[in-house]
């Protein structure tokens, strides 16, 4: 789902890595997380398995309650085009290289053992603090945020996927912040 609507600088992850998927999910990105949808693309043979099974077959029988709303549909729309008139996929893939940069500045701060990213997502990886498995990421979370700057944790890793038209300036102002805090915490 994250590496979906640009983030990569490609459409999808399946475009960056030149692999053609039976099934690619997506979610937020679709409508820009305005308002909930979420869609399945599918290669025409699983298509045509649902939609053609056999005599007295139902196609693809499940719940339609949301299915073709209104409003999702015409905000996935405006969002298709919002992404396409300004440019946010080839954006994120310009900043790839200043994001790249700037998370790695991160690779010798206190508590930092690895630091990973692709496109405009990043994984910061985190010493866990013994037998408390995620409480260092999730005080940086908490201090981060008092701070103004709201970020992802799973486990002992910090989660970045910022959004496809940040500036370099808050590029800088995230990493300066959580180098900030990763010197405060124990």
């Amino acid at each position: 789902m994250i590496t979906g609507f640009g983030r990569l600088g490609a459409p999808f992850a399946a475009d960056y890595f030149g692999v053609l998927p039976d099934m690619i999910c997506v979610a937020k990105g679709i409508t820009n997380g305005t308002v909930p949808m979420g869609a399945v693309f599918v290669r025409d043979p699983i298509f045509e398995a649902f939609m053609h099974g056999g005599e007295n077959a139902i196609e693809l029988f499940h719940g339609y309650t949301y299915s073709g709303h209104p409003l999702a549909c015409a905000a996935a729309l405006a969002t298709l085009d919002v992404y396409e008139e300004e440019g946010l996929f080839d954006r994120a893939r310009d900043l790839s290289s200043y994001w790249e940069t700037a998370v790695h500045s991160l690779k010798d701060a206190p508590h930092v053992i690895d630091v990973r990213n692709l496109g405009l997502v990043a994984g910061i990886e985190l010493a866990s603090i013994p037998g408390k498995p995620g409480a260092r990421a999730y005080d940086l979370f908490v201090r981060c945020y008092e701070q103004g700057l709201l970020t992802r944790t799973t486990g002992d890793i910090i989660a970045l996927s910022p959004p496809l038209m940040i500036e370099k300036q808050q590029i800088d102002q995230i990493v300066e912040t959580i180098a900030s805090v990763l010197h405060e915490i124990a």
